[in-house]
């Protein structure tokens, strides 16, 4: 628990953390928390607030399993998939298991979750969500970005931070990201089928609050 002092994690939400020995156990987890929908106004909670509340969308998620994957030994990495004009961004944690990288994800969509360690980088890994990353029928996944290792950051910026975690969010966005369509291929993508629509219009948790889109 040593590590978990430093962060700066409460002993009680330490020990719930330090339970989640494996990344499949942290995906449930977080699946567990219930979606934040955000209905006063954008939040990017850090993992004791995050905790706190219960209450979690993508990037808090991401904080939260980051921080558990720490206390397990694993480098808390993650990255950030961009949408384009009209969707919105989501962010995930990335884990490697012999050589192959997986993902855990907070989402309310049944489409954009866990990804098992079988991606051999994070283009391939990305790719694995461009066919369900959709608004209505356009299919919206444009960049993926570098991984990004929290430990650079200070914990007291994405572990205990009171409020909105700016300096952090900013940084995934600033971060290096790398296209997902080649060139002139934008225009000639294939909606998709009006089933697979339906399939991405099912929310876990009903939106209390703001209607935009969530991931």
């Amino acid at each position: 628990m040593a590590l978990a002092a430093r962060l700066g994690l409460p002993p009680s939400l330490a020990r719930r953390l330090a339970r989640l020995k494996t990344p499949d156990r942290i995906q449930t987890f977080v699946n567990r928390l219930r979606w934040n929908d955000e209905p006063d106004g954008p939040t990017a909670r850090s993992v004791v607030e995050t905790l706190t509340c219960n209450r979690a969308h993508c990037v808090e998620g991401a904080f939260v399993a980051a921080c558990a994957l720490w206390l397990a030994g694993d480098p808390p990495l993650v990255m950030d998939l961009g949408a384009a004009t009209g969707d919105v961004d989501h962010v995930i944690t990335l884990f490697r298991r012999r050589g192959h990288w997986g993902a855990i994800s907070k989402s309310n969509s049944p489409l954009l979750r866990y990804r098992d360690p079988i991606h051999r980088s994070l283009r391939e890994l990305a790719l694995s969500y461009f066919p369900q990353y959709v608004r209505r029928r356009r299919k919206t996944l444009r960049t993926y970005s570098v991984a990004i290792d929290l430990q650079r950051f200070d914990p007291a910026l994405w572990i205990t931070h009171p409020g909105f975690c700016g300096e952090v969010v900013d940084a995934l966005t600033a971060a290096r990201h790398f296209a997902i369509l080649p060139a002139g291929v934008e225009a000639r993508l294939r909606p998709i089928d009006e089933i697979e629509a339906k399939g991405a219009r099912l929310r876990e948790y009903a939106l209390r609050g703001r209607r935009h889109r969530t991931p």
